[in-house]
């Protein structure tokens, strides 16, 4: 699934009650389970820098902001069309109260939808999205679905590199002492095993 996309219907969803009531007993397959809605955000607005193909400054003017378990989406009121996002695309969020008024301020790393990674001379540029709420009360409770929504979606880099230091440290009872020579120094003595 690409990081950020263009849908013409949103997913099904439940609520967290309806999800209690599904799993209150073991379901047939978990992976049917619907996504489950965090937050929702009515009459909000986006702003994309840099703009996204195919959807329009007017496509973000107005509609709803949909923090499910899967993705965050803005659904489109005027368009009937929405922008979805995955969580791994997302390497920062945060509470916004700068001059383009209180909003949920997002920074999209498209990186992940391209097989190689930019060389170490490249700019990293990544796409900004501002998720503009109508009542400043509302970019708590969003920004904490988002949060909840992301630890639910681990950075897959982040965990390859802390399995490249499994073996960094090994058990005391897993080591043969004897193995232990220095060169030219003899065995190490008894504190320095």
């Amino acid at each position: 699934m690409p990081g950020i996309s263009i849908i013409t219907a949103l997913p099904h969803f439940v609520t967290q009650e309806e999800h209690r009531e599904l799993t209150s007993s073991t379901p047939a397959s978990f992976s049917e389970l619907p996504a489950v809605l965090y937050h929702q955000e009515s009459n909000s607005s986006i702003t994309l820098d840099p703009p996204l193909d195919g959807f329009s400054t007017q496509d973000c003017s107005s509609g709803t902001a949909y923090v499910l378990s899967t993705v965050l989406i803005f659904w489109s009121a005027t368009a009937g069309k929405g922008l979805q996002v995955t969580y791994p695309t997302i390497s920062l969020h945060a509470i916004s109260r700068a001059e383009f008024g209180p909003s949920i301020y997002c920074q999209l790393d498209e990186t992940l939808d391209v097989d190689e990674e930019p060389s170490a001379d490249e700019e990293l540029e990544l796409r900004e999205l501002r998720i503009n709420a109508q009542s400043e009360a509302s970019l708590e409770p969003m920004f904490e679905a988002l949060s909840q929504c992301a630890a639910l979606h681990p950075d897959e880099a982040e965990e390859e590199d802390e399995e490249e230091f499994d073996d960094a440290f090994i058990d005391a009872e897993d080591v043969d002492n004897t193995e232990f020579v220095t060169e030219g120094q003899g065995e190490l003595s008894e504190a320095g095993r």
